[in-house]
């Protein structure tokens, strides 16, 4: 939710969902996917979604009179009980019918960064500002200065289909925490080249607006699964380049190199390994904001839980909030 939105008051937001509760509600189904149990009965699996986040929801009954006909991506109207499973919530379903026009907002069920997104751009044209290298400028502005349907995708964008900043506004606030923790390590180890760093950071994930469809979609565009955001965002650079007279070629394919290399693994989508210091250092920054971002989602899932929640299959541990005292 940006600055100066308010929710509306009366409507069960999933993040202030609590064991117990029975919820008489309106929520975007994300996903709808017909699975087993154990014993070889058929059940009805969903992901619903508003604009504080996404809840796992079964359909334990398909063949109750209270079961209607709808589709992933419909506003549905559901009645049901929340329960929680392996430390998250679960809503458990008895009644489910497509929502009516009237029963919903749509801008109720996207979900949106806590941060301001004007002043979060405002803080990114601020890195920008400070980019000497003439190049290097002009390229970063032909983007974010200049072209303003970028401007209005990247800013609406999320940073994923899921796992972390997967909201409108995740791009943005996962690109200035990665700008502004390469601007860190710049100060903290000379030898790095700023502007190069500062530049891959900011271009890093750029491809992202072209891999993910807009909301409330938010899945994988065809050259999103068959190229991947690695892929497109270094052919975007490399198209922008070539408008730029002058431009140096090394610096063009170092700057490639370190989107290229920024996942820092083949096996994590990478095509390839850092190996020049500016993308070693871009690929920590980009790992740390994502893991602390996937936590902190993980956690903020949990709600009142303050115990352990299980295992996380993403940090590949089993977590819990921290004590308050």
């Amino acid at each position: 939710m940006t600055k100066g939105e308010k929710r509306d008051i009366s409507m069960k937001y999933i993040d202030s969902l609590r064991e117990g509760m029975r919820i008489s509600e309106v929520y975007l189904c994300k996903s709808k996917q017909i699975a087993l149990t154990k014993t070889g009965k058929e059940y009805g699996r969903l992901m619903l979604q508003d604009r504080t986040g996404t809840v796992d929801a079964k359909i334990w009954n398909l063949n109750s009179p209270g079961v209607g006909t709808f589709e992933a991506m419909d506003y549905v109207r559901i009645d049901g009980d929340v329960s929680v499973f392996m430390g998250a919530n679960q809503l458990n379903i008895e009644r489910i019918r497509r929502a009516d026009e009237g029963e919903y907002v749509p801008e109720d069920y996207l979900p949106v960064s806590t941060r301001d997104v004007d002043e979060m751009y405002k803080s990114l044209l601020a890195l920008i500002a400070s980019i000497k290298n003439p190049h290097l400028k002009k390229l970063v502005d032909s983007y974010f200065v200049e072209d303003e349907a970028f401007i209005k995708a990247f800013r609406f964008h999320s940073a994923a289909k899921s796992v972390h900043h997967g909201f409108v506004g995740g791009l943005l606030e996962h690109t200035l925490s990665v700008a502004k923790m390469c601007e860190y390590f710049a100060e903290a180890y000379p030898i790095l080249n700023r502007d190069l760093l500062l530049t891959a950071a900011i271009f890093h994930d750029i491809g992202k607006t072209q891999e993910l469809s807009a909301f409330p979609e938010n899945d994988y565009t065809d050259d999103g699964q068959l190229l991947g955001h690695i892929v497109i965002g270094t052919e975007m650079i490399s198209d922008r380049i070539r408008t730029i007279p002058g431009f140096p070629g090394r610096l063009a394919a170092e700057l490639k190199h370190c989107i290229l290399a920024h996942h820092g693994e083949l096996e994590y989508g990478s095509p390839k390994k850092p190996a020049i210091l500016e993308a070693l250092a871009l690929n920590f920054a980009d790992n740390t904001d994502a893991k602390m971002e996937t936590m902190i989602e993980a956690l903020r899932g949990a709600g009142s839980n303050t115990g352990w929640l299980g295992y996380n299959r993403l940090l590949e541990t089993n977590i819990r909030k921290t004590t308050e005292e």
